[in-house]
Protein backbone atom coordinates (compact mmCIF):
# COMPACT_ATOMS: atom_id res chain seq x y z
CA UNK A 1 0.00 0.00 0.00
CA UNK A 2 1.05 3.59 -0.52
CA UNK A 3 2.81 5.23 2.44
CA UNK A 4 1.13 8.06 4.32
CA UNK A 5 2.93 11.15 3.11
CA UNK A 6 4.01 14.04 5.23
CA UNK A 7 3.55 17.57 3.98
CA UNK A 8 5.51 18.04 0.74
CA UNK A 9 8.81 19.77 1.24
CA UNK A 10 11.49 21.00 -1.08
CA UNK A 11 14.60 18.90 -1.39
CA UNK A 12 17.54 19.57 0.91
CA UNK A 13 20.50 21.51 -0.39
CA UNK A 14 22.72 19.60 -2.79
CA UNK A 15 25.45 19.41 -0.16
CA UNK A 16 23.21 17.62 2.38
CA UNK A 17 24.96 14.82 4.22
CA UNK A 18 23.63 11.30 4.73
CA UNK A 19 21.13 11.09 7.66
CA UNK A 20 21.49 8.68 10.63
CA UNK A 21 20.90 4.99 10.00
CA UNK A 22 17.66 3.09 10.84
CA UNK A 23 17.57 -0.73 11.31
CA UNK A 24 18.69 -2.99 8.48
CA UNK A 25 16.05 -4.62 6.22
CA UNK A 26 15.68 -8.42 5.90
CA UNK A 27 17.87 -10.13 3.26
CA UNK A 28 16.50 -10.34 -0.30
CA UNK A 29 14.57 -13.40 -1.51
CA UNK A 30 16.62 -15.80 -3.66
CA UNK A 31 15.43 -16.83 -7.12
CA UNK A 32 14.41 -20.41 -7.80
CA UNK A 33 16.05 -22.51 -10.52
CA UNK A 34 14.11 -22.53 -13.79
CA UNK A 35 14.29 -24.36 -17.10
CA UNK A 36 17.47 -24.65 -19.13
CA UNK A 37 18.32 -21.77 -21.43
CA UNK A 38 17.94 -22.56 -25.16
CA UNK A 39 21.61 -22.15 -26.11
CA UNK A 40 21.74 -22.69 -29.89
CA UNK A 41 20.28 -20.59 -32.68
CA UNK A 42 18.18 -23.54 -33.81
CA UNK A 43 16.69 -24.19 -30.38
CA UNK A 44 15.95 -20.50 -29.92
CA UNK A 45 14.37 -20.23 -33.39
CA UNK A 46 12.20 -23.23 -32.56
CA UNK A 47 11.11 -21.50 -29.35
CA UNK A 48 9.92 -18.51 -31.37
CA UNK A 49 8.13 -20.85 -33.82
CA UNK A 50 6.42 -22.57 -30.90
CA UNK A 51 5.39 -19.21 -29.47
CA UNK A 52 3.96 -18.16 -32.84
CA UNK A 53 1.92 -21.36 -33.06
CA UNK A 54 0.58 -20.90 -29.52
CA UNK A 55 -0.34 -17.26 -30.23
CA UNK A 56 -2.13 -18.33 -33.41
CA UNK A 57 -3.99 -21.06 -31.51
CA UNK A 58 -4.93 -18.56 -28.83
CA UNK A 59 -6.24 -16.20 -31.50
CA UNK A 60 -8.43 -18.94 -33.01
CA UNK A 61 -9.73 -19.81 -29.54
CA UNK A 62 -10.56 -16.15 -28.88
CA UNK A 63 -12.43 -15.91 -32.20
CA UNK A 64 -14.42 -19.05 -31.38
CA UNK A 65 -15.32 -17.70 -27.97
CA UNK A 66 -16.57 -14.44 -29.44
CA UNK A 67 -18.60 -16.19 -32.12
CA UNK A 68 -20.26 -18.43 -29.54
CA UNK A 69 -20.80 -15.59 -27.06
CA UNK A 70 -22.73 -12.73 -28.70
CA UNK A 71 -22.08 -10.50 -25.70
CA UNK A 72 -18.35 -10.65 -26.50
CA UNK A 73 -18.73 -10.10 -30.24
CA UNK A 74 -18.43 -6.35 -30.14
CA UNK A 75 -17.24 -3.88 -32.71
CA UNK A 76 -13.73 -4.27 -31.33
CA UNK A 77 -13.43 -7.82 -32.70
CA UNK A 78 -10.80 -6.87 -35.24
CA UNK A 79 -7.79 -9.01 -36.06
CA UNK A 80 -5.65 -6.84 -33.79
CA UNK A 81 -8.02 -7.21 -30.83
CA UNK A 82 -8.22 -10.97 -31.39
CA UNK A 83 -4.42 -11.28 -31.24
CA UNK A 84 -3.67 -8.71 -28.55
CA UNK A 85 -5.44 -10.55 -25.72
CA UNK A 86 -4.45 -11.09 -22.11
CA UNK A 87 -3.88 -14.79 -22.81
CA UNK A 88 -1.51 -14.08 -25.71
CA UNK A 89 0.31 -11.44 -23.67
CA UNK A 90 0.87 -14.07 -20.97
CA UNK A 91 2.21 -16.49 -23.59
CA UNK A 92 4.61 -13.83 -24.88
CA UNK A 93 5.85 -12.92 -21.40
CA UNK A 94 6.33 -16.55 -20.33
CA UNK A 95 8.30 -17.38 -23.49
CA UNK A 96 10.57 -14.36 -23.18
CA UNK A 97 11.31 -15.14 -19.53
CA UNK A 98 12.18 -18.76 -20.41
CA UNK A 99 14.41 -17.84 -23.36
CA UNK A 100 16.15 -14.94 -21.59
CA UNK A 101 18.71 -13.17 -23.77
CA UNK A 102 18.17 -10.46 -26.33
CA UNK A 103 14.44 -11.01 -26.75
CA UNK A 104 13.78 -10.57 -23.03
CA UNK A 105 16.17 -7.61 -22.88
CA UNK A 106 14.32 -5.83 -25.69
CA UNK A 107 11.06 -6.44 -23.88
CA UNK A 108 12.47 -4.92 -20.73
CA UNK A 109 13.83 -1.96 -22.71
CA UNK A 110 10.41 -1.30 -24.27
CA UNK A 111 8.67 -1.71 -20.91
CA UNK A 112 10.54 1.31 -19.52
CA UNK A 113 8.85 3.52 -22.11
CA UNK A 114 5.52 5.11 -21.24
CA UNK A 115 2.98 2.28 -21.48
CA UNK A 116 0.31 4.61 -22.91
CA UNK A 117 2.21 4.39 -26.23
CA UNK A 118 1.70 0.61 -26.40
CA UNK A 119 -1.36 -1.60 -26.91
CA UNK A 120 -2.68 -2.76 -23.50
CA UNK A 121 -1.86 -6.43 -24.15
CA UNK A 122 1.75 -5.66 -25.11
CA UNK A 123 2.12 -3.30 -22.15
CA UNK A 124 0.88 -6.04 -19.84
CA UNK A 125 3.33 -8.59 -21.27
CA UNK A 126 6.24 -6.18 -20.92
CA UNK A 127 5.27 -5.37 -17.35
CA UNK A 128 5.62 -9.08 -16.58
CA UNK A 129 9.01 -9.51 -18.26
CA UNK A 130 10.33 -6.46 -16.40
CA UNK A 131 10.16 -8.54 -13.23
CA UNK A 132 13.07 -10.71 -14.40
CA UNK A 133 13.89 -14.09 -15.90
CA UNK A 134 14.03 -17.71 -14.81
CA UNK A 135 17.36 -18.89 -13.41
CA UNK A 136 19.32 -21.50 -15.38
CA UNK A 137 19.72 -24.98 -13.88
CA UNK A 138 22.86 -26.00 -11.99
CA UNK A 139 24.43 -28.03 -14.78
CA UNK A 140 24.41 -25.08 -17.19
CA UNK A 141 25.81 -22.79 -14.51
CA UNK A 142 28.64 -25.24 -13.86
CA UNK A 143 29.43 -25.50 -17.58
CA UNK A 144 29.70 -21.73 -17.99
CA UNK A 145 31.90 -21.23 -14.91
CA UNK A 146 34.24 -24.09 -15.84
CA UNK A 147 34.64 -22.70 -19.35
CA UNK A 148 35.28 -19.13 -18.18
CA UNK A 149 37.23 -19.56 -14.92
CA UNK A 150 38.68 -23.07 -15.20
CA UNK A 151 37.85 -26.46 -13.70
CA UNK A 152 39.09 -25.35 -10.27
CA UNK A 153 36.90 -22.24 -10.13
CA UNK A 154 35.32 -23.24 -6.81
CA UNK A 155 38.78 -23.68 -5.27
CA UNK A 156 39.57 -20.04 -6.00
CA UNK A 157 36.60 -18.87 -3.90
CA UNK A 158 35.93 -18.86 -0.16
CA UNK A 159 32.34 -19.93 -0.83
CA UNK A 160 29.76 -19.84 -3.62
CA UNK A 161 25.95 -19.76 -3.29
CA UNK A 162 24.53 -22.03 -5.99
CA UNK A 163 21.06 -20.49 -5.86
CA UNK A 164 21.18 -17.08 -7.58
CA UNK A 165 20.19 -13.92 -5.76
CA UNK A 166 18.93 -12.35 -9.01
CA UNK A 167 18.12 -13.45 -12.56
CA UNK A 168 17.88 -10.93 -15.40
CA UNK A 169 17.72 -10.90 -19.20
CA UNK A 170 21.37 -11.71 -20.02
CA UNK A 171 22.63 -13.41 -16.89
CA UNK A 172 22.11 -14.25 -13.24
CA UNK A 173 23.93 -13.14 -10.09
CA UNK A 174 25.39 -15.33 -7.34
CA UNK A 175 26.83 -14.31 -4.01
CA UNK A 176 30.32 -15.63 -3.25
CA UNK A 177 33.43 -14.95 -1.20
CA UNK A 178 36.89 -14.12 -2.49
CA UNK A 179 39.94 -13.55 -0.29
CA UNK A 180 37.80 -12.51 2.66
CA UNK A 181 35.58 -10.18 0.61
CA UNK A 182 31.92 -10.82 -0.23
CA UNK A 183 31.44 -10.58 -4.00
CA UNK A 184 28.60 -10.74 -6.53
CA UNK A 185 29.31 -12.89 -9.59
CA UNK A 186 27.24 -12.19 -12.70
CA UNK A 187 27.20 -15.23 -15.01
CA UNK A 188 25.93 -14.86 -18.58
CA UNK A 189 23.41 -17.35 -19.93
CA UNK A 190 24.95 -19.69 -22.53
CA UNK A 191 24.26 -18.84 -26.15
CA UNK A 192 22.68 -15.42 -25.67
CA UNK A 193 25.65 -13.46 -27.04
CA UNK A 194 25.70 -15.52 -30.24
CA UNK A 195 21.97 -15.32 -30.89
CA UNK A 196 21.28 -11.58 -30.59
CA UNK A 197 20.59 -10.89 -34.26
CA UNK A 198 18.53 -14.02 -34.83
CA UNK A 199 16.57 -13.49 -31.59
CA UNK A 200 15.64 -9.91 -32.40
CA UNK A 201 14.91 -10.73 -36.01
CA UNK A 202 12.53 -13.50 -34.95
CA UNK A 203 10.91 -11.26 -32.35
CA UNK A 204 10.48 -8.47 -34.91
CA UNK A 205 8.76 -10.86 -37.31
CA UNK A 206 6.46 -12.16 -34.59
CA UNK A 207 5.51 -8.69 -33.31
CA UNK A 208 4.88 -7.36 -36.83
CA UNK A 209 2.78 -10.37 -37.88
CA UNK A 210 0.65 -10.21 -34.76
CA UNK A 211 0.25 -6.44 -34.84
CA UNK A 212 1.35 -6.15 -31.20
CA UNK A 213 3.51 -3.09 -31.96
CA UNK A 214 2.09 0.05 -33.67
CA UNK A 215 3.74 1.15 -36.91
CA UNK A 216 4.72 4.54 -35.52
CA UNK A 217 6.89 2.84 -32.91
CA UNK A 218 9.43 2.20 -35.73
CA UNK A 219 10.12 -1.21 -34.22
CA UNK A 220 12.71 -1.95 -36.95
CA UNK A 221 14.80 0.99 -35.76
CA UNK A 222 14.36 0.02 -32.12
CA UNK A 223 15.62 -3.48 -32.94
CA UNK A 224 18.52 -2.20 -35.04
CA UNK A 225 19.75 0.07 -32.25
CA UNK A 226 19.00 -2.60 -29.66
CA UNK A 227 21.05 -5.17 -31.57
CA UNK A 228 24.18 -3.01 -31.52
CA UNK A 229 23.65 -2.11 -27.87
CA UNK A 230 23.18 -5.72 -26.81
CA UNK A 231 26.31 -6.90 -28.63
CA UNK A 232 28.29 -4.50 -26.46
CA UNK A 233 26.34 -5.34 -23.32
CA UNK A 234 27.21 -9.04 -23.63
CA UNK A 235 30.92 -8.22 -23.27
CA UNK A 236 31.54 -8.25 -19.52
CA UNK A 237 35.14 -7.10 -19.94
CA UNK A 238 33.78 -3.92 -21.51
CA UNK A 239 31.25 -3.63 -18.69
CA UNK A 240 34.05 -3.94 -16.13
CA UNK A 241 35.83 -0.98 -17.76
CA UNK A 242 32.57 1.02 -17.75
CA UNK A 243 32.08 0.21 -14.08
CA UNK A 244 35.58 1.33 -13.18
CA UNK A 245 35.09 4.63 -15.00
CA UNK A 246 31.76 5.30 -13.32
CA UNK A 247 33.33 4.45 -9.96
CA UNK A 248 35.95 7.13 -10.59
CA UNK A 249 33.44 9.73 -11.83
CA UNK A 250 31.04 9.25 -8.93
CA UNK A 251 33.83 9.27 -6.33
CA UNK A 252 35.23 12.51 -7.78
CA UNK A 253 31.89 14.32 -7.54
CA UNK A 254 31.63 15.75 -4.03
CA UNK A 255 27.84 16.08 -4.08
CA UNK A 256 27.29 12.48 -5.12
CA UNK A 257 29.86 11.02 -2.74
CA UNK A 258 28.60 13.05 0.23
CA UNK A 259 25.06 12.05 -0.71
CA UNK A 260 25.91 8.37 -0.34
CA UNK A 261 26.19 7.34 -4.01
CA UNK A 262 28.77 4.62 -4.65
CA UNK A 263 29.88 2.17 -7.35
CA UNK A 264 31.30 -1.20 -6.23
CA UNK A 265 34.79 -2.20 -7.39
CA UNK A 266 35.29 -4.98 -9.94
CA UNK A 267 37.79 -7.83 -9.64
CA UNK A 268 39.90 -8.26 -12.78
CA UNK A 269 41.14 -11.75 -11.90
CA UNK A 270 37.59 -13.14 -11.69
CA UNK A 271 36.18 -11.33 -14.71
CA UNK A 272 35.97 -12.61 -18.29
CA UNK A 273 33.81 -11.71 -21.27
CA UNK A 274 31.03 -13.90 -19.77
CA UNK A 275 31.58 -13.58 -15.99
CA UNK A 276 31.78 -10.31 -14.04
CA UNK A 277 32.80 -10.29 -10.38
CA UNK A 278 32.22 -7.18 -8.26
CA UNK A 279 32.24 -6.22 -4.63
CA UNK A 280 28.97 -7.31 -2.99
CA UNK A 281 26.84 -4.41 -1.81
CA UNK A 282 23.76 -4.61 0.40
CA UNK A 283 20.44 -3.01 -0.35
CA UNK A 284 17.05 -3.38 -1.94
CA UNK A 285 15.73 -1.87 -5.15
CA UNK A 286 15.40 1.87 -5.07
CA UNK A 287 11.59 1.81 -5.24
CA UNK A 288 11.66 0.60 -1.63
CA UNK A 289 12.51 4.19 -0.70
CA UNK A 290 8.79 4.88 -1.34
CA UNK A 291 8.25 3.70 2.24
CA UNK A 292 10.63 6.29 3.67
CA UNK A 293 10.01 9.85 4.83
CA UNK A 294 9.27 12.63 2.35
CA UNK A 295 12.65 14.19 3.12
CA UNK A 296 14.54 10.99 2.34
CA UNK A 297 12.53 10.35 -0.83
CA UNK A 298 13.29 13.88 -1.99
CA UNK A 299 16.99 13.46 -1.24
CA UNK A 300 17.28 10.23 -3.24
CA UNK A 301 15.14 11.43 -6.16
CA UNK A 302 17.07 14.67 -6.48
CA UNK A 303 20.36 12.79 -6.36
CA UNK A 304 19.33 10.41 -9.13
CA UNK A 305 17.94 13.22 -11.31
CA UNK A 306 21.18 15.17 -10.86
CA UNK A 307 23.19 12.04 -11.66
CA UNK A 308 21.19 11.65 -14.90
CA UNK A 309 21.94 15.24 -15.91
CA UNK A 310 25.63 14.81 -15.06
CA UNK A 311 25.90 11.65 -17.13
CA UNK A 312 24.45 13.34 -20.20
CA UNK A 313 25.52 16.96 -20.13
CA UNK A 314 28.85 16.88 -18.27
CA UNK A 315 30.32 13.39 -18.57
CA UNK A 316 28.64 12.53 -21.91
CA UNK A 317 28.84 8.95 -20.64
CA UNK A 318 25.56 7.44 -19.46
CA UNK A 319 24.36 4.21 -17.94
CA UNK A 320 21.23 3.99 -20.09
CA UNK A 321 19.30 1.21 -18.31
CA UNK A 322 17.02 2.83 -15.71
CA UNK A 323 15.77 -0.47 -14.29
CA UNK A 324 15.12 0.14 -10.60
CA UNK A 325 17.18 -2.96 -9.80
CA UNK A 326 20.28 -1.05 -10.90
CA UNK A 327 19.95 1.32 -7.93
CA UNK A 328 20.39 -0.55 -4.65
CA UNK A 329 19.34 1.42 -1.58
CA UNK A 330 20.83 0.38 1.76
CA UNK A 331 18.41 1.39 4.52
CA UNK A 332 21.08 0.88 7.17
CA UNK A 333 23.63 3.30 5.73
CA UNK A 334 21.30 5.46 3.57
CA UNK A 335 23.62 4.80 0.66
CA UNK A 336 22.64 4.24 -2.96
CA UNK A 337 24.81 1.71 -4.79
CA UNK A 338 24.91 1.97 -8.58
CA UNK A 339 25.33 -1.34 -10.42
CA UNK A 340 25.11 -2.87 -13.92
CA UNK A 341 27.03 -0.82 -16.48
CA UNK A 342 26.71 -3.03 -19.53
CA UNK A 343 24.33 -0.56 -21.19
CA UNK A 344 26.63 2.44 -20.70
CA UNK A 345 27.35 4.47 -23.83
CA UNK A 346 29.07 7.69 -24.85
CA UNK A 347 27.47 10.63 -26.62
CA UNK A 348 29.07 12.93 -29.16
CA UNK A 349 29.60 16.51 -27.96
CA UNK A 350 27.68 17.89 -30.93
CA UNK A 351 24.61 15.81 -30.08
CA UNK A 352 24.80 16.70 -26.38
CA UNK A 353 25.16 20.44 -27.07
CA UNK A 354 22.14 20.38 -29.39
CA UNK A 355 20.05 18.34 -27.00
CA UNK A 356 20.88 20.69 -24.13
CA UNK A 357 19.55 23.57 -26.23
CA UNK A 358 16.32 21.64 -26.76
CA UNK A 359 15.88 20.91 -23.03
CA UNK A 360 16.72 24.50 -22.07
CA UNK A 361 14.27 25.84 -24.66
CA UNK A 362 11.60 23.43 -23.40
CA UNK A 363 12.16 24.51 -19.80
CA UNK A 364 11.72 28.15 -20.82
CA UNK A 365 8.82 27.37 -23.23
CA UNK A 366 10.85 28.87 -26.06
CA UNK A 367 8.93 27.42 -29.00
CA UNK A 368 11.06 28.97 -31.74
CA UNK A 369 14.36 27.57 -30.46
CA UNK A 370 12.81 24.21 -29.58
CA UNK A 371 11.42 23.67 -33.07
CA UNK A 372 14.50 25.06 -34.84
CA UNK A 373 16.97 22.79 -33.04
CA UNK A 374 14.57 19.84 -33.40
CA UNK A 375 14.68 20.29 -37.19
CA UNK A 376 18.46 20.63 -37.22
CA UNK A 377 18.95 17.46 -35.14
CA UNK A 378 16.59 15.35 -37.23
CA UNK A 379 13.63 14.99 -34.88
CA UNK A 380 11.48 16.65 -37.55
CA UNK A 381 11.71 16.66 -41.34
CA UNK A 382 9.93 19.94 -42.07
CA UNK A 383 6.99 18.19 -43.75
CA UNK A 384 5.04 17.32 -40.60
CA UNK A 385 1.39 18.30 -40.27
CA UNK A 386 0.09 20.64 -37.58
CA UNK A 387 -0.97 17.74 -35.33
CA UNK A 388 2.56 16.34 -35.21
CA UNK A 389 4.17 19.75 -34.74
CA UNK A 390 1.88 20.58 -31.84
CA UNK A 391 2.47 17.18 -30.24
CA UNK A 392 6.25 17.58 -30.57
CA UNK A 393 6.14 21.04 -29.02
CA UNK A 394 3.86 20.10 -26.13
CA UNK A 395 5.78 16.89 -25.44
CA UNK A 396 8.97 18.94 -25.22
CA UNK A 397 7.36 21.54 -22.96
CA UNK A 398 6.09 18.80 -20.66
CA UNK A 399 9.53 17.16 -20.42
CA UNK A 400 11.02 20.55 -19.54
CA UNK A 401 8.34 21.37 -16.99
CA UNK A 402 10.27 20.28 -13.84
CA UNK A 403 13.07 22.70 -14.83
CA UNK A 404 10.82 25.68 -15.63
CA UNK A 405 11.13 27.48 -12.28
CA UNK A 406 13.07 27.29 -9.03
CA UNK A 407 9.95 26.13 -7.17
CA UNK A 408 9.73 22.55 -5.90
CA UNK A 409 8.07 20.34 -8.52
CA UNK A 410 5.61 17.63 -7.50
CA UNK A 411 6.21 14.78 -9.97
CA UNK A 412 3.29 12.61 -8.89
CA UNK A 413 0.72 15.39 -8.56
CA UNK A 414 1.58 16.81 -11.99
CA UNK A 415 1.11 13.39 -13.65
CA UNK A 416 3.98 14.17 -16.00
CA UNK A 417 4.45 10.70 -17.53
CA UNK A 418 0.79 10.36 -18.48
CA UNK A 419 0.76 13.78 -20.15
CA UNK A 420 3.97 13.05 -22.08
CA UNK A 421 2.34 9.80 -23.20
CA UNK A 422 -0.80 11.59 -24.37
CA UNK A 423 1.23 13.96 -26.53
CA UNK A 424 3.28 11.03 -27.76
CA UNK A 425 0.20 9.22 -29.08
CA UNK A 426 0.28 11.53 -32.11
CA UNK A 427 3.82 10.32 -32.87
CA UNK A 428 2.56 6.81 -33.60
CA UNK A 429 0.29 8.09 -36.36
CA UNK A 430 1.87 11.28 -37.66
CA UNK A 431 5.63 10.94 -37.15
CA UNK A 432 7.44 10.92 -40.49
CA UNK A 433 10.90 9.89 -39.38
CA UNK A 434 12.40 7.96 -36.50
CA UNK A 435 14.36 10.07 -34.01
CA UNK A 436 18.18 10.17 -33.91
CA UNK A 437 19.47 6.79 -32.76
CA UNK A 438 21.00 8.29 -29.60
CA UNK A 439 17.47 9.09 -28.43
CA UNK A 440 16.40 5.47 -27.99
CA UNK A 441 18.75 4.99 -25.05
CA UNK A 442 18.65 8.58 -23.83
CA UNK A 443 14.87 8.88 -23.60
CA UNK A 444 14.71 5.49 -21.91
CA UNK A 445 16.97 6.83 -19.16
CA UNK A 446 15.14 10.15 -18.78
CA UNK A 447 11.76 8.38 -18.70
CA UNK A 448 13.14 6.05 -16.05
CA UNK A 449 14.38 8.95 -13.92
CA UNK A 450 11.00 10.71 -14.13
CA UNK A 451 9.13 7.48 -13.34
CA UNK A 452 11.34 6.97 -10.30
CA UNK A 453 10.60 10.50 -9.08
CA UNK A 454 6.89 9.75 -9.51
CA UNK A 455 7.21 6.43 -7.67
CA UNK A 456 8.94 8.19 -4.78
CA UNK A 457 6.41 11.03 -4.72
CA UNK A 458 9.30 13.47 -5.03
CA UNK A 459 8.67 17.19 -4.49
CA UNK A 460 12.00 18.77 -5.44
CA UNK A 461 13.53 21.82 -7.07
CA UNK A 462 15.14 20.89 -10.38
CA UNK A 463 16.04 24.05 -12.32
CA UNK A 464 19.33 24.57 -10.49
CA UNK A 465 20.38 21.05 -11.54
CA UNK A 466 19.92 21.93 -15.20
CA UNK A 467 21.63 25.30 -14.69
CA UNK A 468 24.60 23.51 -13.14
Amino acid sequence: SEPTETAPTASPPSHASVPPSPPLPPPPTRFQTGTSVPSTRLSRALSFTSLGIRVAAGTVAELSTRLLSPTKATSSSSVDSLVATDANSARLAASLCRMRGAALKLGQMLSIQDESLLPPALAKALAQVRQGADAMPAYQLEEVLRKELGDDWRGRLDYFEDVPMAAASLGQVHRAGYRGVDVAMKVQYPGVADSIESDLGNLSTLVNLTGLAPKGLFIENVIRVGTEELKLECDYLREKDNQNEFRRLVANDDVLSRGGFTVPRAFDELTTSRVLTSEYVTGGTIDEVAQMSQEERNRIARGILRLTMLELFRWRFMQTDPNWGNFLYDVGTRRTHLIDFGAARRYDKGFVDGYLQIVWAAANRDEETLMDISHRMGFLTGDENDVMLEAHKMSGFTVGEPFATNAAYNFKQNDISRRIGEHGQAFLTHRLTPPPEEVYTLHRKIAGAYNLCIKLGAVISCRDILEE
